[in-house]
């Protein structure tokens, strides 16, 4: 498991500190948890690259006046090339045992944030996701569930929206704009990618669309071509998948191509947005539409700065949620900030960290003004919805959604 740690402006041997020590001076560490191998790498990586740079901005800036250092302890979650709750559970559980972890970034999949919320919210340590998007870890039975330790206390955020506005978004797409009305629905049966697919169904047929079927494929199946033979005999418009590139959704793509239906669109959410998608369905990935839970950060004045800034630090482009994941980092930071003044100037609590994160609102970010409401759920929920074509993708629109 990849352990990485930046101590930007500070010896490599300072690590004193801790999350209730009362001292004064020291390090205050942000853990990171998303997946740095395998196939979820290539979205993973950027995510991570965006949380680190802010916390590198902080130090620079003077983080706290200088009164401490800023370090980020990062871990990868995914095990054999893909994302693992049991993983995530492990590393949440390693911040929990440092003092000084203070709040952590992520995790980037729903399943990996379903076994780490009662871990969080047993420890009163904060969390904030760039990408989670299951209804059930926010709302409803499911989220109580999630914080038996301590029911009344939140410590689960995310600047993204919901699958339950991302699947009827993507339901509207195909019905009223691209004209769909026969649609298979496949999902990898997993958190984010069977409630996904959930919505979208019954978003479609709410619509007046026909489902022609729904299947679950299975973890690590890597052959769909039985299923795709019987999906085409039916004579779908378009198929949608709800999952990750690393379940399946790049090689149903390539495969659709192989039994012959290379001519109709596979739709799809933020869970096939990674380079690896294009990588893994090759030619065939044109065509396909998904959904970014996040704005089109390219077309934002308030991403200006951060867009350069992350360009001159990793020589690449931003990833899909690259900017969340700054903007989460960013808000923790305000938080751990706010909290040490508080404290004249001495090492906060994790609870002092949570009780400001609960309360950002109308904070400046370079997603735009983001808040929480009662549930961490974010106050500006926005999908951008994008189109393959000639192997990248292209922005058809932004969303803005009710919160």
């Amino acid at each position: 498991m990849l352990v990485a740690v930046l101590a930007a402006c500070s010896s490599p041997g300072s690590s004193s500190g801790g999350a209730s020590s009362g001292a004064s001076g020291g390090v205050i560490k942000i853990g990171i948890d998303v997946p740095l191998s395998g196939a979820d790498a290539s979205i993973g990586i950027p995510t991570e690259n965006g949380a680190l740079l802010a916390i590198q901005q902080a130090n620079k800036n003077g983080f706290a006046g200088g009164a401490f250092t800023l370090q980020a302890s990062v871990l990868d979650d995914a095990v054999q090339g893909k994302h693992d709750p049991a993983a995530g559970a492990q590393n949440v559980q390693t911040f929990i045992a440092d003092s000084a972890v203070l709040a952590m970034v992520g995790p980037f999949n729903s399943n990996v944030a379903k076994a780490e919320i009662p871990l969080t919210n047993d420890a009163g340590l904060a969390q904030i996701s760039p990408s989670n998007t299951n209804d059930g870890l926010t709302i409803g039975a499911a989220a109580k569930q999630l914080r038996t330790a301590h029911p009344d206390v939140n410590t689960y955020f995310r600047v993204c929206t919901r699958d339950s506005k991302q699947g009827s978004a993507l339901a509207q797409v195909a019905y009223q704009r691209l004209g769909l009305r026969k649609i298979f629905v496949i999902d990898d049966n997993e958190t984010y990618g069977k409630g996904l697919a959930d919505v979208f169904d019954a978003s479609f047929r709410q619509l007046g669309g026909t489902v022609l079927g729904h299947e679950h494929v299975t973890s690590n199946q890597v052959d769909f071509k039985a299923l795709l033979t019987k999906v085409k005999a039916l004579g779908p418009d378009a198929v949608f998948f709800g999952g990750n590139t690393s379940t399946g959704g790049g090689l149903i793509r390539r495969q659709m191509a192989d039994v012959g239906m290379s001519n109709l669109p596979m739709l799809g959410g933020d869970g096939i947005s990674d380079a690896e998608f294009v990588k893994q369905a090759g030619s065939a990935a044109n065509g396909s539409y998904y959904t970014v839970a996040s704005p089109d950060v390219t077309k934002l004045p308030s991403a200006k700065k951060f867009i350069q800034a992350y360009q001159a630090q990793y020589k690449s482009s931003v990833g899909p949620y690259s900017a969340s994941a700054y903007t989460a980092a960013q808000i923790e930071i305000a938080a751990i900030e706010k909290a040490i003044k508080d404290n004249g100037g001495k090492m906060p609590t994790r609870a002092d960290v949570l009780k400001n994160i609960a309360a950002t609102s109308n904070f400046n970010s370079p997603i735009g003004k983001v808040g929480f409401d009662a549930n961490g759920d974010t106050t500006s929920p926005v999908l951008t919805l994008l189109h393959i074509e000639n192997g990248k993708p292209i922005v058809v629109d932004v969303i803005q959604l009710k919160s």
